[in-house]
């Protein structure tokens, strides 16, 4: 006889073999004339998941006496376990990719994609990164401020937002720049940034041109990140 704990908590912890052969024997027992009550008592399960076994032999035969795949906890569906996020989190605020030996100025999704690829070996879609930098806040609590729908070529909404530390060393930062077509280039940090500048250069470097910069929602006490001095409204233009 199978030994399980009593309750159907007990039948979900048994591996599918032993649950498929525990449904089994059940199933025949109550198709013998015990009653269900009886069955539950003598297995250790309750009374409604014989039932529900039971109803299901009797619409679908033996098929449905199998285990379907267990579905995985909510933090087994990422791809990325807690410790390698946090060393993501740790390199992005480290510095921009071209210090983390990678072919770009600034951060971008397929730069991100590309550090985990090399240093995890995983492969992962844009949207699936998208998601990640959420979860990091990275983008904002609210995954950040939509671009805007007439923004002309070369202009980008650019947003500082707080990352979350994954790996306890305190607050981070993060200038978050979007363009009119939603493409996302970032640089993080441990420390606030003391300007605009060095972002705003990085970008024309990568874009090959100027670049209008569009400051959305910024902290009062950081007018400095504007370059020249003025308290920033609810919406500022960073000339190039």
């Amino acid at each position: 006889m199978v030994e399980v704990q009593q309750g159907s908590g007990g039948a979900r912890s048994l591996s599918p073999d032993a649950l498929e052969q525990l449904r089994r024997k059940a199933v025949a027992a109550v198709e013998s004339g015990a009653s269900q009550t009886r069955v539950a008592s003598m297995f250790g399960v309750s009374r409604k998941a014989v039932g529900t076994w039971v109803r299901a032999y009797q619409a679908g035969g033996e098929p449905t006496l199998r285990p379907r795949p267990r579905g995985r906890r909510a933090g087994q569906r990422l791809a990325l376990s807690a410790a390698q996020q946090g060393r993501v989190v740790d390199t992005l605020a480290a510095g921009p990719p071209d210090a983390a030996g990678l072919p770009w100025l600034v951060w971008t999704r397929k730069a991100v994609a590309e550090l985990i690829s090399r240093d995890f070996g995983v492969v992962l879609a844009g949207t699936t990164i998208d998601k990640y930098l959420l979860r990091w806040e990275l983008t904002g609590r609210d995954g950040g401020a939509a671009p805007p729908r007439d923004c002309p070529a070369g202009t980008l909404l650019v947003t500082w937002t707080h990352p979350r530390s994954l790996t306890g060393t305190g607050e981070l930062h993060a200038l978050v720049a979007v363009s009119g077509r939603g493409v996302l280039f970032f640089l993080a940090a441990a420390q606030p940034f003391a300007g605009i500048a060095e972002f705003r250069s990085r970008l024309r470097m990568q874009f090959g041109r100027d670049v209008r910069l569009v400051a959305h929602d910024w902290p009062v006490a950081r007018p400095a990140l504007l370059g020249d001095g003025r308290e920033p409204d609810q919406e500022v233009v960073v000339p190039a």
